[in-house]
């Protein structure tokens, strides 16, 4: 698993699919821990991001950590953390199609090798790479669906957006992500004890 997941890293590494490449300082392939159980997919990197050639280190990253970790849950031990795009779009825009096509391989193989039972959509992008749905992710979210491999795919809040809104009033955005990454922690532990 981790020769073949070595393999995908490196030709992501030397990749010229799109343009993006041209404007990359790293590319952003993954961290945490590869696993079997929970896959985190977000959408691009931002500026940290591509400094680090890791994903979610920044300001968004480290809420997202300070999620996990109120259930229990953590980057180094539990998550294997990935992006839809592998290289920084320039002001952090979104994707472009072509560059979501360019990458979708190297996103593919990382399901298909690792083949995790649970995976979380973060944020609208990385959602709409999976989802087939005019609903947006504030409909969603907190939902399971059906994914490859027998996985059960959950859309969450990207944490910037969270970072965006202060209120933890009930019903506010980072409300329902307790909420969500509860679900999520009920469904690792299953998983755990079966």
């Amino acid at each position: 698993m981790y020769e073949e997941l070595e393999k995908i890293r490196h030709a992501c590494q030397t990749c010229q699919k799109c343009p993006l490449w041209q404007t990359r300082t790293n590319s952003v392939f993954a961290d945490g821990i590869p696993n079997s159980k929970l896959m985190l997919i977000g959408e691009a990197p931002g500026f940290n991001e591509d400094q680090q050639g890791r994903p979610f280190v920044g300001r968004a990253g480290q809420l997202l950590d300070k999620i996990f970790e109120s259930v229990g849950l953590s980057r180094t031990k539990d998550i294997y953390i990935c992006n839809t795009l592998k290289c920084r779009p320039p002001d952090n825009r979104d994707p472009l199609p072509e560059e979501k096509a360019a990458c979708k391989a190297y996103l593919q193989a990382q399901v298909d090798i690792l083949k995790p039972r649970l995976i979380l959509l973060c944020g609208r992008i990385a959602m709409a790479s999976f989802l087939d749905t005019p609903l947006g992710i504030t409909k969603i979210r907190g939902k399971w669906f059906d994914g490859p491999h027998g996985s059960k795919m959950m859309p969450i809040f990207h944490p910037s957006y969270l970072l965006r809104n202060a209120s933890r009033e009930k019903g506010s955005p980072k409300w329902l992500m307790w909420q969500d990454i509860q679900e999520v922690k009920r469904a690792y532990d299953a998983l755990t004890q079966s």
